[in-house]
C-alpha cells in the first residue's frame, strides 16, 4: 500500500506514534510519505520506503492569518495523485482531517480513501470548543475510517458529538526491544550518587499534565526517605515548577531535564513514574516507563487504567489525592518484593499488549478493511 502520514511533527504522543507507525508500515514493505510543515522530530534516520514532504505556507500580505489548513489540503492532493496513494492516514481531527476531507474529495473518493486517528484534545478539549465542534463532527463523520487509542476516547468522542460512527480501538503501542530496561549503572550513579529513590516524570508541561502535583507528591515521599526527581520535557508550566520546587526546599533534589533524546536510559535510571494528569487519553509516558520496567503511579483519569493495571503495574487514585499517590509510592519503594512483581508485571504487559508488532498489523488490516469496502 502507498500510505500519506499527517501529524505534528513536534514532540507530543500523537506525533510519536504516527511517526513510529509510517516507520513500521515502511518496515513492512509499504510505501510512506508523511506530509506536514515540518519532519517529524522521531523521523531522524534514513528510511528507503519514507519520504517526507514539506508544506509550504503562504506569506502573501492580504493574508494576516494562518493558511496552513488549506496548504495541507492542496499539498495533500499533490501528493496522493502524484504517489499515487491508496489512504491518506490524518492524525488529530484538528485541523488535518478538515485539510484530509479536502484533499479527498478533489482527487476522488474512489481513488483514495481517509482515514483520521483520534489522540485525545483533538476530541475531547479543542474539537468540542464552538468554533469548531461542527468541523470535528464533520471530519469525523465523513472520514472513511476513524480510530482511537482507547476505549474511554472512543465512547467520550460518540458521546460529545452524538455521532453514529464506527470507530474501531486500535491503540497506541511501544517498540518494547527499544523501550527495555537498561542494565548500565552509570547514569544511575550520576544522578542518586548516595543511593537514593528515583521517581521521574515525562509530559510538554501543560496545566492539564498537573506537573505541580508530581512536585508535591514528591515532596511528600522525601519526608520518608531520601530521593531524586527527573522532570524530563517542556511547556508553559514549566517556569511554576520550578518556582514551586525554590518554595518547597526541594530544589536541590529536582533536576529538569528539558527535551530529551534519551528516554531509555532516564527512565531506567528511575524506579517510579508518575502520571497524575487531569485528562489522559492514553498515557503514552506510562507506557514508555512500563515497558522499561518503571512502575506507574497514575490518576484514574481517561484511557490511562486501561493502560497501567490498580495493584498490578503500578497504582492509580484520584486526581488531585497527592496524599494517596504518595502512600503508594512510599509502600512500593519501600517493599523490595512487592516492587520486583510490580516491575515485572509493568514489562510483561508493555510487551504481550502494546508490542508494536502486535498492534501495527492492526492498522494493516484496517487499511485493507477500508480499502476493501470500496470495491
Amino acid at each position: 500500500m502507498n500510505i500519506g502520514i499527517t501529524c505534528y511533527p513536534t514532540y507530543g504522543g500523537s506525533g510519536v506514534v504516527a511517526t513510529e507507525l509510517g516507520i513500521a508500515l515502511a518496515e513492512r514493505g509499504h510505501e510512506v510519505h508523511f506530509v506536514s510543515y515540518a519532519s517529524p522530530f522521531r523521523l531522524q534516520h534514513f528510511y528507503e520506503k519514507v519520504t517526507f514532504h514539506a508544506v509550504e505556507q503562504s506569506t502573501y500580505p492580504l493574508f494576516d492569518f494562518n493558511l496552513y489548513t488549506l496548504a495541507l489540503a492542496s499539498k495533500l492532493v499533490e501528493v496522493a495523485q502524484y504517489q499515487k496513494l491508496d489512504i491518506l492516514h490524518m492524525h488529530y481531527a484538528i485541523p488535518h482531517a478538515v485539510s484530509g476531507y479536502l484533499a479527498r474529495e478533489i482527487v476522488g473518493r474512489k481513488n483514495v480513501k481517509l482515514v483520521t486517528t483520534l489522540h485525545g484534545t483533538d476530541s475531547t478539549l479543542v474539537g468540542l470548543e464552538p468554533s469548531f465542534l461542527p468541523l470535528t463532527r464533520f471530519s469525523i463523520q465523513e472520514s472513511d475510517g476513524v480510530t482511537a487509542v482507547s476505549r474511554f476516547l472512543k465512547e467520550k468522542t460518540l458521546t460529545s458529538y452524538n455521532i453514529e460512527k464506527d470507530i474501531e480501538i486500535i491503540p497506541n503501542f511501544i517498540n518494547s526491544t527499544l523501550y527495555a530496561p537498561s542494565t548500565s549503572p552509570d547514569l544511575r550513579n550520576r544522578i542518586a550518587p548516595n543511593g537514593e529513590k528515583v521517581l521521574c516524570h515525562i509530559s510538554n508541561f501543560r496545566p492539564v499534565k498537573r506537573v505541580t502535583d508530581v512536585i508535591r507528591v514528591f515532596k511528600l515521599v522525601q519526608q520518608t526517605f531520601p530521593a531524586k526527581l527527573l522532570l524530563v520535557g517542556d511547556g508553559p508550566d514549566r517556569l511554576e515548577c520550578e518556582s514551586l520546587s525554590r518554595d518547597l526546599g526541594i530544589a536541590d533534589d529536582v533536576r529538569f531535564l528539558g527535551k530529551q533524546d534519551a528516554l531509555v536510559e532516564i527512565l531506567s535510571a528511575s524506579d517510579l513514574f508518575l502520571l497524575p494528569s487531569q485528562s489522559e487519553s492514553f498515557g503514552l509516558s506510562a507506557l514508555e516507563a512500563m515497558s522499561c520496567g518503571v512502575p506507574v503511579i497514575s490518576s484514574s483519569t481517561g484511557g490511562i487504567p486501561e493502560v497501567n493495571i490498580h495493584a498490578e503495574t503500578g497504582y492509580i487514585s484520584e486526581m488531585g489525592d497527592l496524599d494517596r499517590m504518595a502512600r503508594y509510592a512510599i509502600e512500593l519503594l519501600t517493599n523490595e518484593s512487592k516492587y520486583r512483581n510490580f516491575s515485572t508485571a509493568a514489562r510483561k504487559r508493555a510487551v504481550e499488549v502494546y508490542d508494536s508488532a502486535l498492534v501495527v498489523p492492526k492498522y494493516e488490516q484496517f487499511y485493507s478493511k477500508i480499502l476493501g469496502a470500496s470495491q
